[in-house]
């Protein structure tokens, strides 16, 4: 008997990846889709759901299931950005483009709106977050007051997993992780829905069933396979959101683990074993039942070194070694990351960058290494918010493209303080997707095995010292700037419009 193989799909926000794996984790295929994202408006962020979610999903999975050369493909798992917002009519044909996650800022008037509605502190304690950005909840009641032909045709509210889903299946359903970011409309202590809630804030709209990321919640339909090249009766899992896909691709599945996710933006995930909620960080479900996790998000990361090597015409290779050689905080100078604002802990989005320091005898040595130090003091300034809420670090666990080359997660260590491992495969969520459908359909074997520890990246003490009076500068230049920062962006704002 030939072994099986396991198709794990994930669409990210400016490209889609697959991965085809053996049922022990070994990695036979790839396949990634770039794809564009839409910004009509100033703070609007939208996908096509049916050109981009489905037309790369389609096109991965017809590349990767050839490549199973015979074997039986006997799960597929599925994640996606989020959380994000598709109004869909009755079959689930989207009625206009996804509203994505807490990069769309559209709904600010109706996060005040909500907040002052049900209390900031009930909302805190029923849902595990604050009203933010990131909110599904908002942004559903945008929906129904600026766009009321649209909200009165809604039978169906999406995210990208539950659509890929819903095409592939028929099933309407959402995964509780995913439900548990559509504040105020979830109740993270009962771990179902707030009916209540959402009967004021998506007035007789039907909301998905509940289920798992881990469960099967149906097979492939004859369209789907016709379509995608799967086979029909193929078991699907619920899905769930990206990062949360990524982190189980990494083994962070224990209380006290926690990911960080180099790339666009930094991401954390921390596994709890109970509800931890904090103004300044996002409480949710975990993906595994009788789990949650805090989470915490900063807007840009690699973003603002992309910035600096597009200025400088320069090439990462590059500007990474010549930053390695400059000294631990930059010959004095000090960067905010803020360059689109920023998420937790702070939530502010209308926060900006600032370098401060800087003289004519700094060059791009200094000033690359000062952004890659201004993400390290935002890495430790989460940190110590997931601390303060209870939820202490126990293993550090690093992934994404940024963990390449050494010298981030190195500087990432010195900062904090604390050690990180790096797995053997950080190809990302679709991985763990492939994980998770090997949960589910009982196939996976050694499933705690699968992705290794590769290397630890350990923090140098003397480093740390240094850069303890570089991190409180740090979280006094926002303090000392923020009308400023303030001032600048209502000057953006007013050029843009």
């Amino acid at each position: 008997m030939s072994e099986g193989v396991l198709i794990g799909v994930d669409v990210g926000t400016s490209s889609s990846k697959g991965v085809l794996v053996t049922t022990d984790g070994r990695i036979v295929a790839r396949a990634t889709r770039p794809h564009e994202t839409s910004y009509p408006h100033p703070g609007w962020v939208e996908h096509d759901a049916e050109s981009v979610w489905w037309n790369d999903f389609v096109g991965i999975v017809r590349e990767l299931v050839p490549a199973a050369e015979g074997r039986s493909i006997e799960g597929l798992g599925v994640s996606g950005i989020g959380p994000v917002l598709l109004p869909a009519d009755g079959d689930g044909n989207p009625l206009r483009p996804a509203i994505l996650y807490g990069v769309d800022t559209r709904a600010t008037t109706e996060i005040a709106e909500l907040t002052e509605e049900f209390g900031a502190d009930e909302i805190l304690r029923r849902g595990g977050s604050a009203l933010t950005s990131q909110a599904v909840g908002p942004k559903i009641r945008w929906l129904a007051k600026n766009e009321p032909e649209i909200y009165a045709r809604t039978e169906k509210l999406l995210m990208c997993s539950s659509y890929l889903v819903h095409r592939l299946t028929g099933r309407y359903v959402l995964d509780h992780h995913s439900a548990s970011q559509c504040d105020p409309l979830y109740d993270l202590q009962a771990r179902d829905w707030s009916k209540d809630w959402a009967q004021r804030v998506a007035p007789d709209l039907p909301l998905p069933e509940l289920a798992w990321p881990t469960e099967i919640v149906g097979k492939v339909g004859p369209q789907a396979a016709a379509e995608t090249g799967l086979p029909e009766g193929l078991p699907v899992t619920t899905g769930t959101i990206d990062a949360w896909a990524e982190a189980t691709s990494a083994g962070v599945r224990e209380p006290g683990d926690v990911m960080l996710m180099y790339g666009t933006t930094m991401f954390f995930v921390q596994v709890l074993t109970d509800p931890r909620p904090h103004s300044a960080l996002w409480g949710t479900c975990g993906v595994f039942p009788d789990t949650y996790t805090l989470a915490a998000g900063m807007a840009t990361s690699g973003a603002v070194t992309d910035w600096i090597r597009r200025l400088v015409d320069g090439d990462f290779a590059e500007l990474v070694e010549q930053a390695a050689g400059a000294p631990a905080g930059s010959r004095g100078l000090l960067l905010l990351p803020y360059f689109a604002g920023e998420r937790t802990p702070i939530f502010d989005p209308d926060a900006r960058g600032a370098l401060l320091g800087l003289t004519t005898s700094h060059g791009r040595a200094e000033v690359y290494r000062a952004a890659l130090e201004g993400i390290g003091y935002g890495v430790r300034h989460n940190l110590e918010a997931m601390s303060s809420a209870g939820g202490r670090a126990g293993r550090l666990v690093a992934v994404g493209g940024g963990t390449q080359g050494g010298l981030w997660t190195q500087i990432v260590s010195d900062i904090s303080g604390q050690e990180q491992q790096v797995p053997s495969e950080t190809v990302g969520a679709a991985f763990g997707d492939a994980l998770m459908a090997g949960v589910a359909t009982g196939t996976a074997v050694n499933e705690r095995e699968w992705n290794p520890v590769a290397r630890t990246v350990v923090p140098d003490a003397a480093r740390t010292e240094r850069y303890d009076a570089f991190y409180q500068r740090y979280l006094e230049l926002y303090t000392a700037t923020a009308d400023i920062q303030h001032f600048l962006a209502a000057q953006q704002h007013a050029a843009d419009a």
